[in-house]
């Protein structure tokens, strides 16, 4: 997943992330990412699931 222009959502807690703007992190390290809704193309995320689900069906 790429990340850009993020922001920490308690500093005080992870004070190493202050000075991170963008980057790459894998699905399986994240908890929780707060997306604002008019920034997410739903219809391109269902699209992109119903392929990876394809994809790993034929697995």
């Amino acid at each position: 997943m790429k990340l850009t222009d993020i922001s920490v959502a308690e500093p005080e807690k992870f004070p190493q992330m202050h000075a991170v703007k963008n980057c790459f992190i894998r699905g399986s390290v994240v908890r929780y990412v707060q997306l604002p809704a008019d920034r997410v193309d739903t219809q391109l995320l269902q699209d992109a699931s119903r392929k990876e689900a394809a994809a790993q069906s034929r697995k």
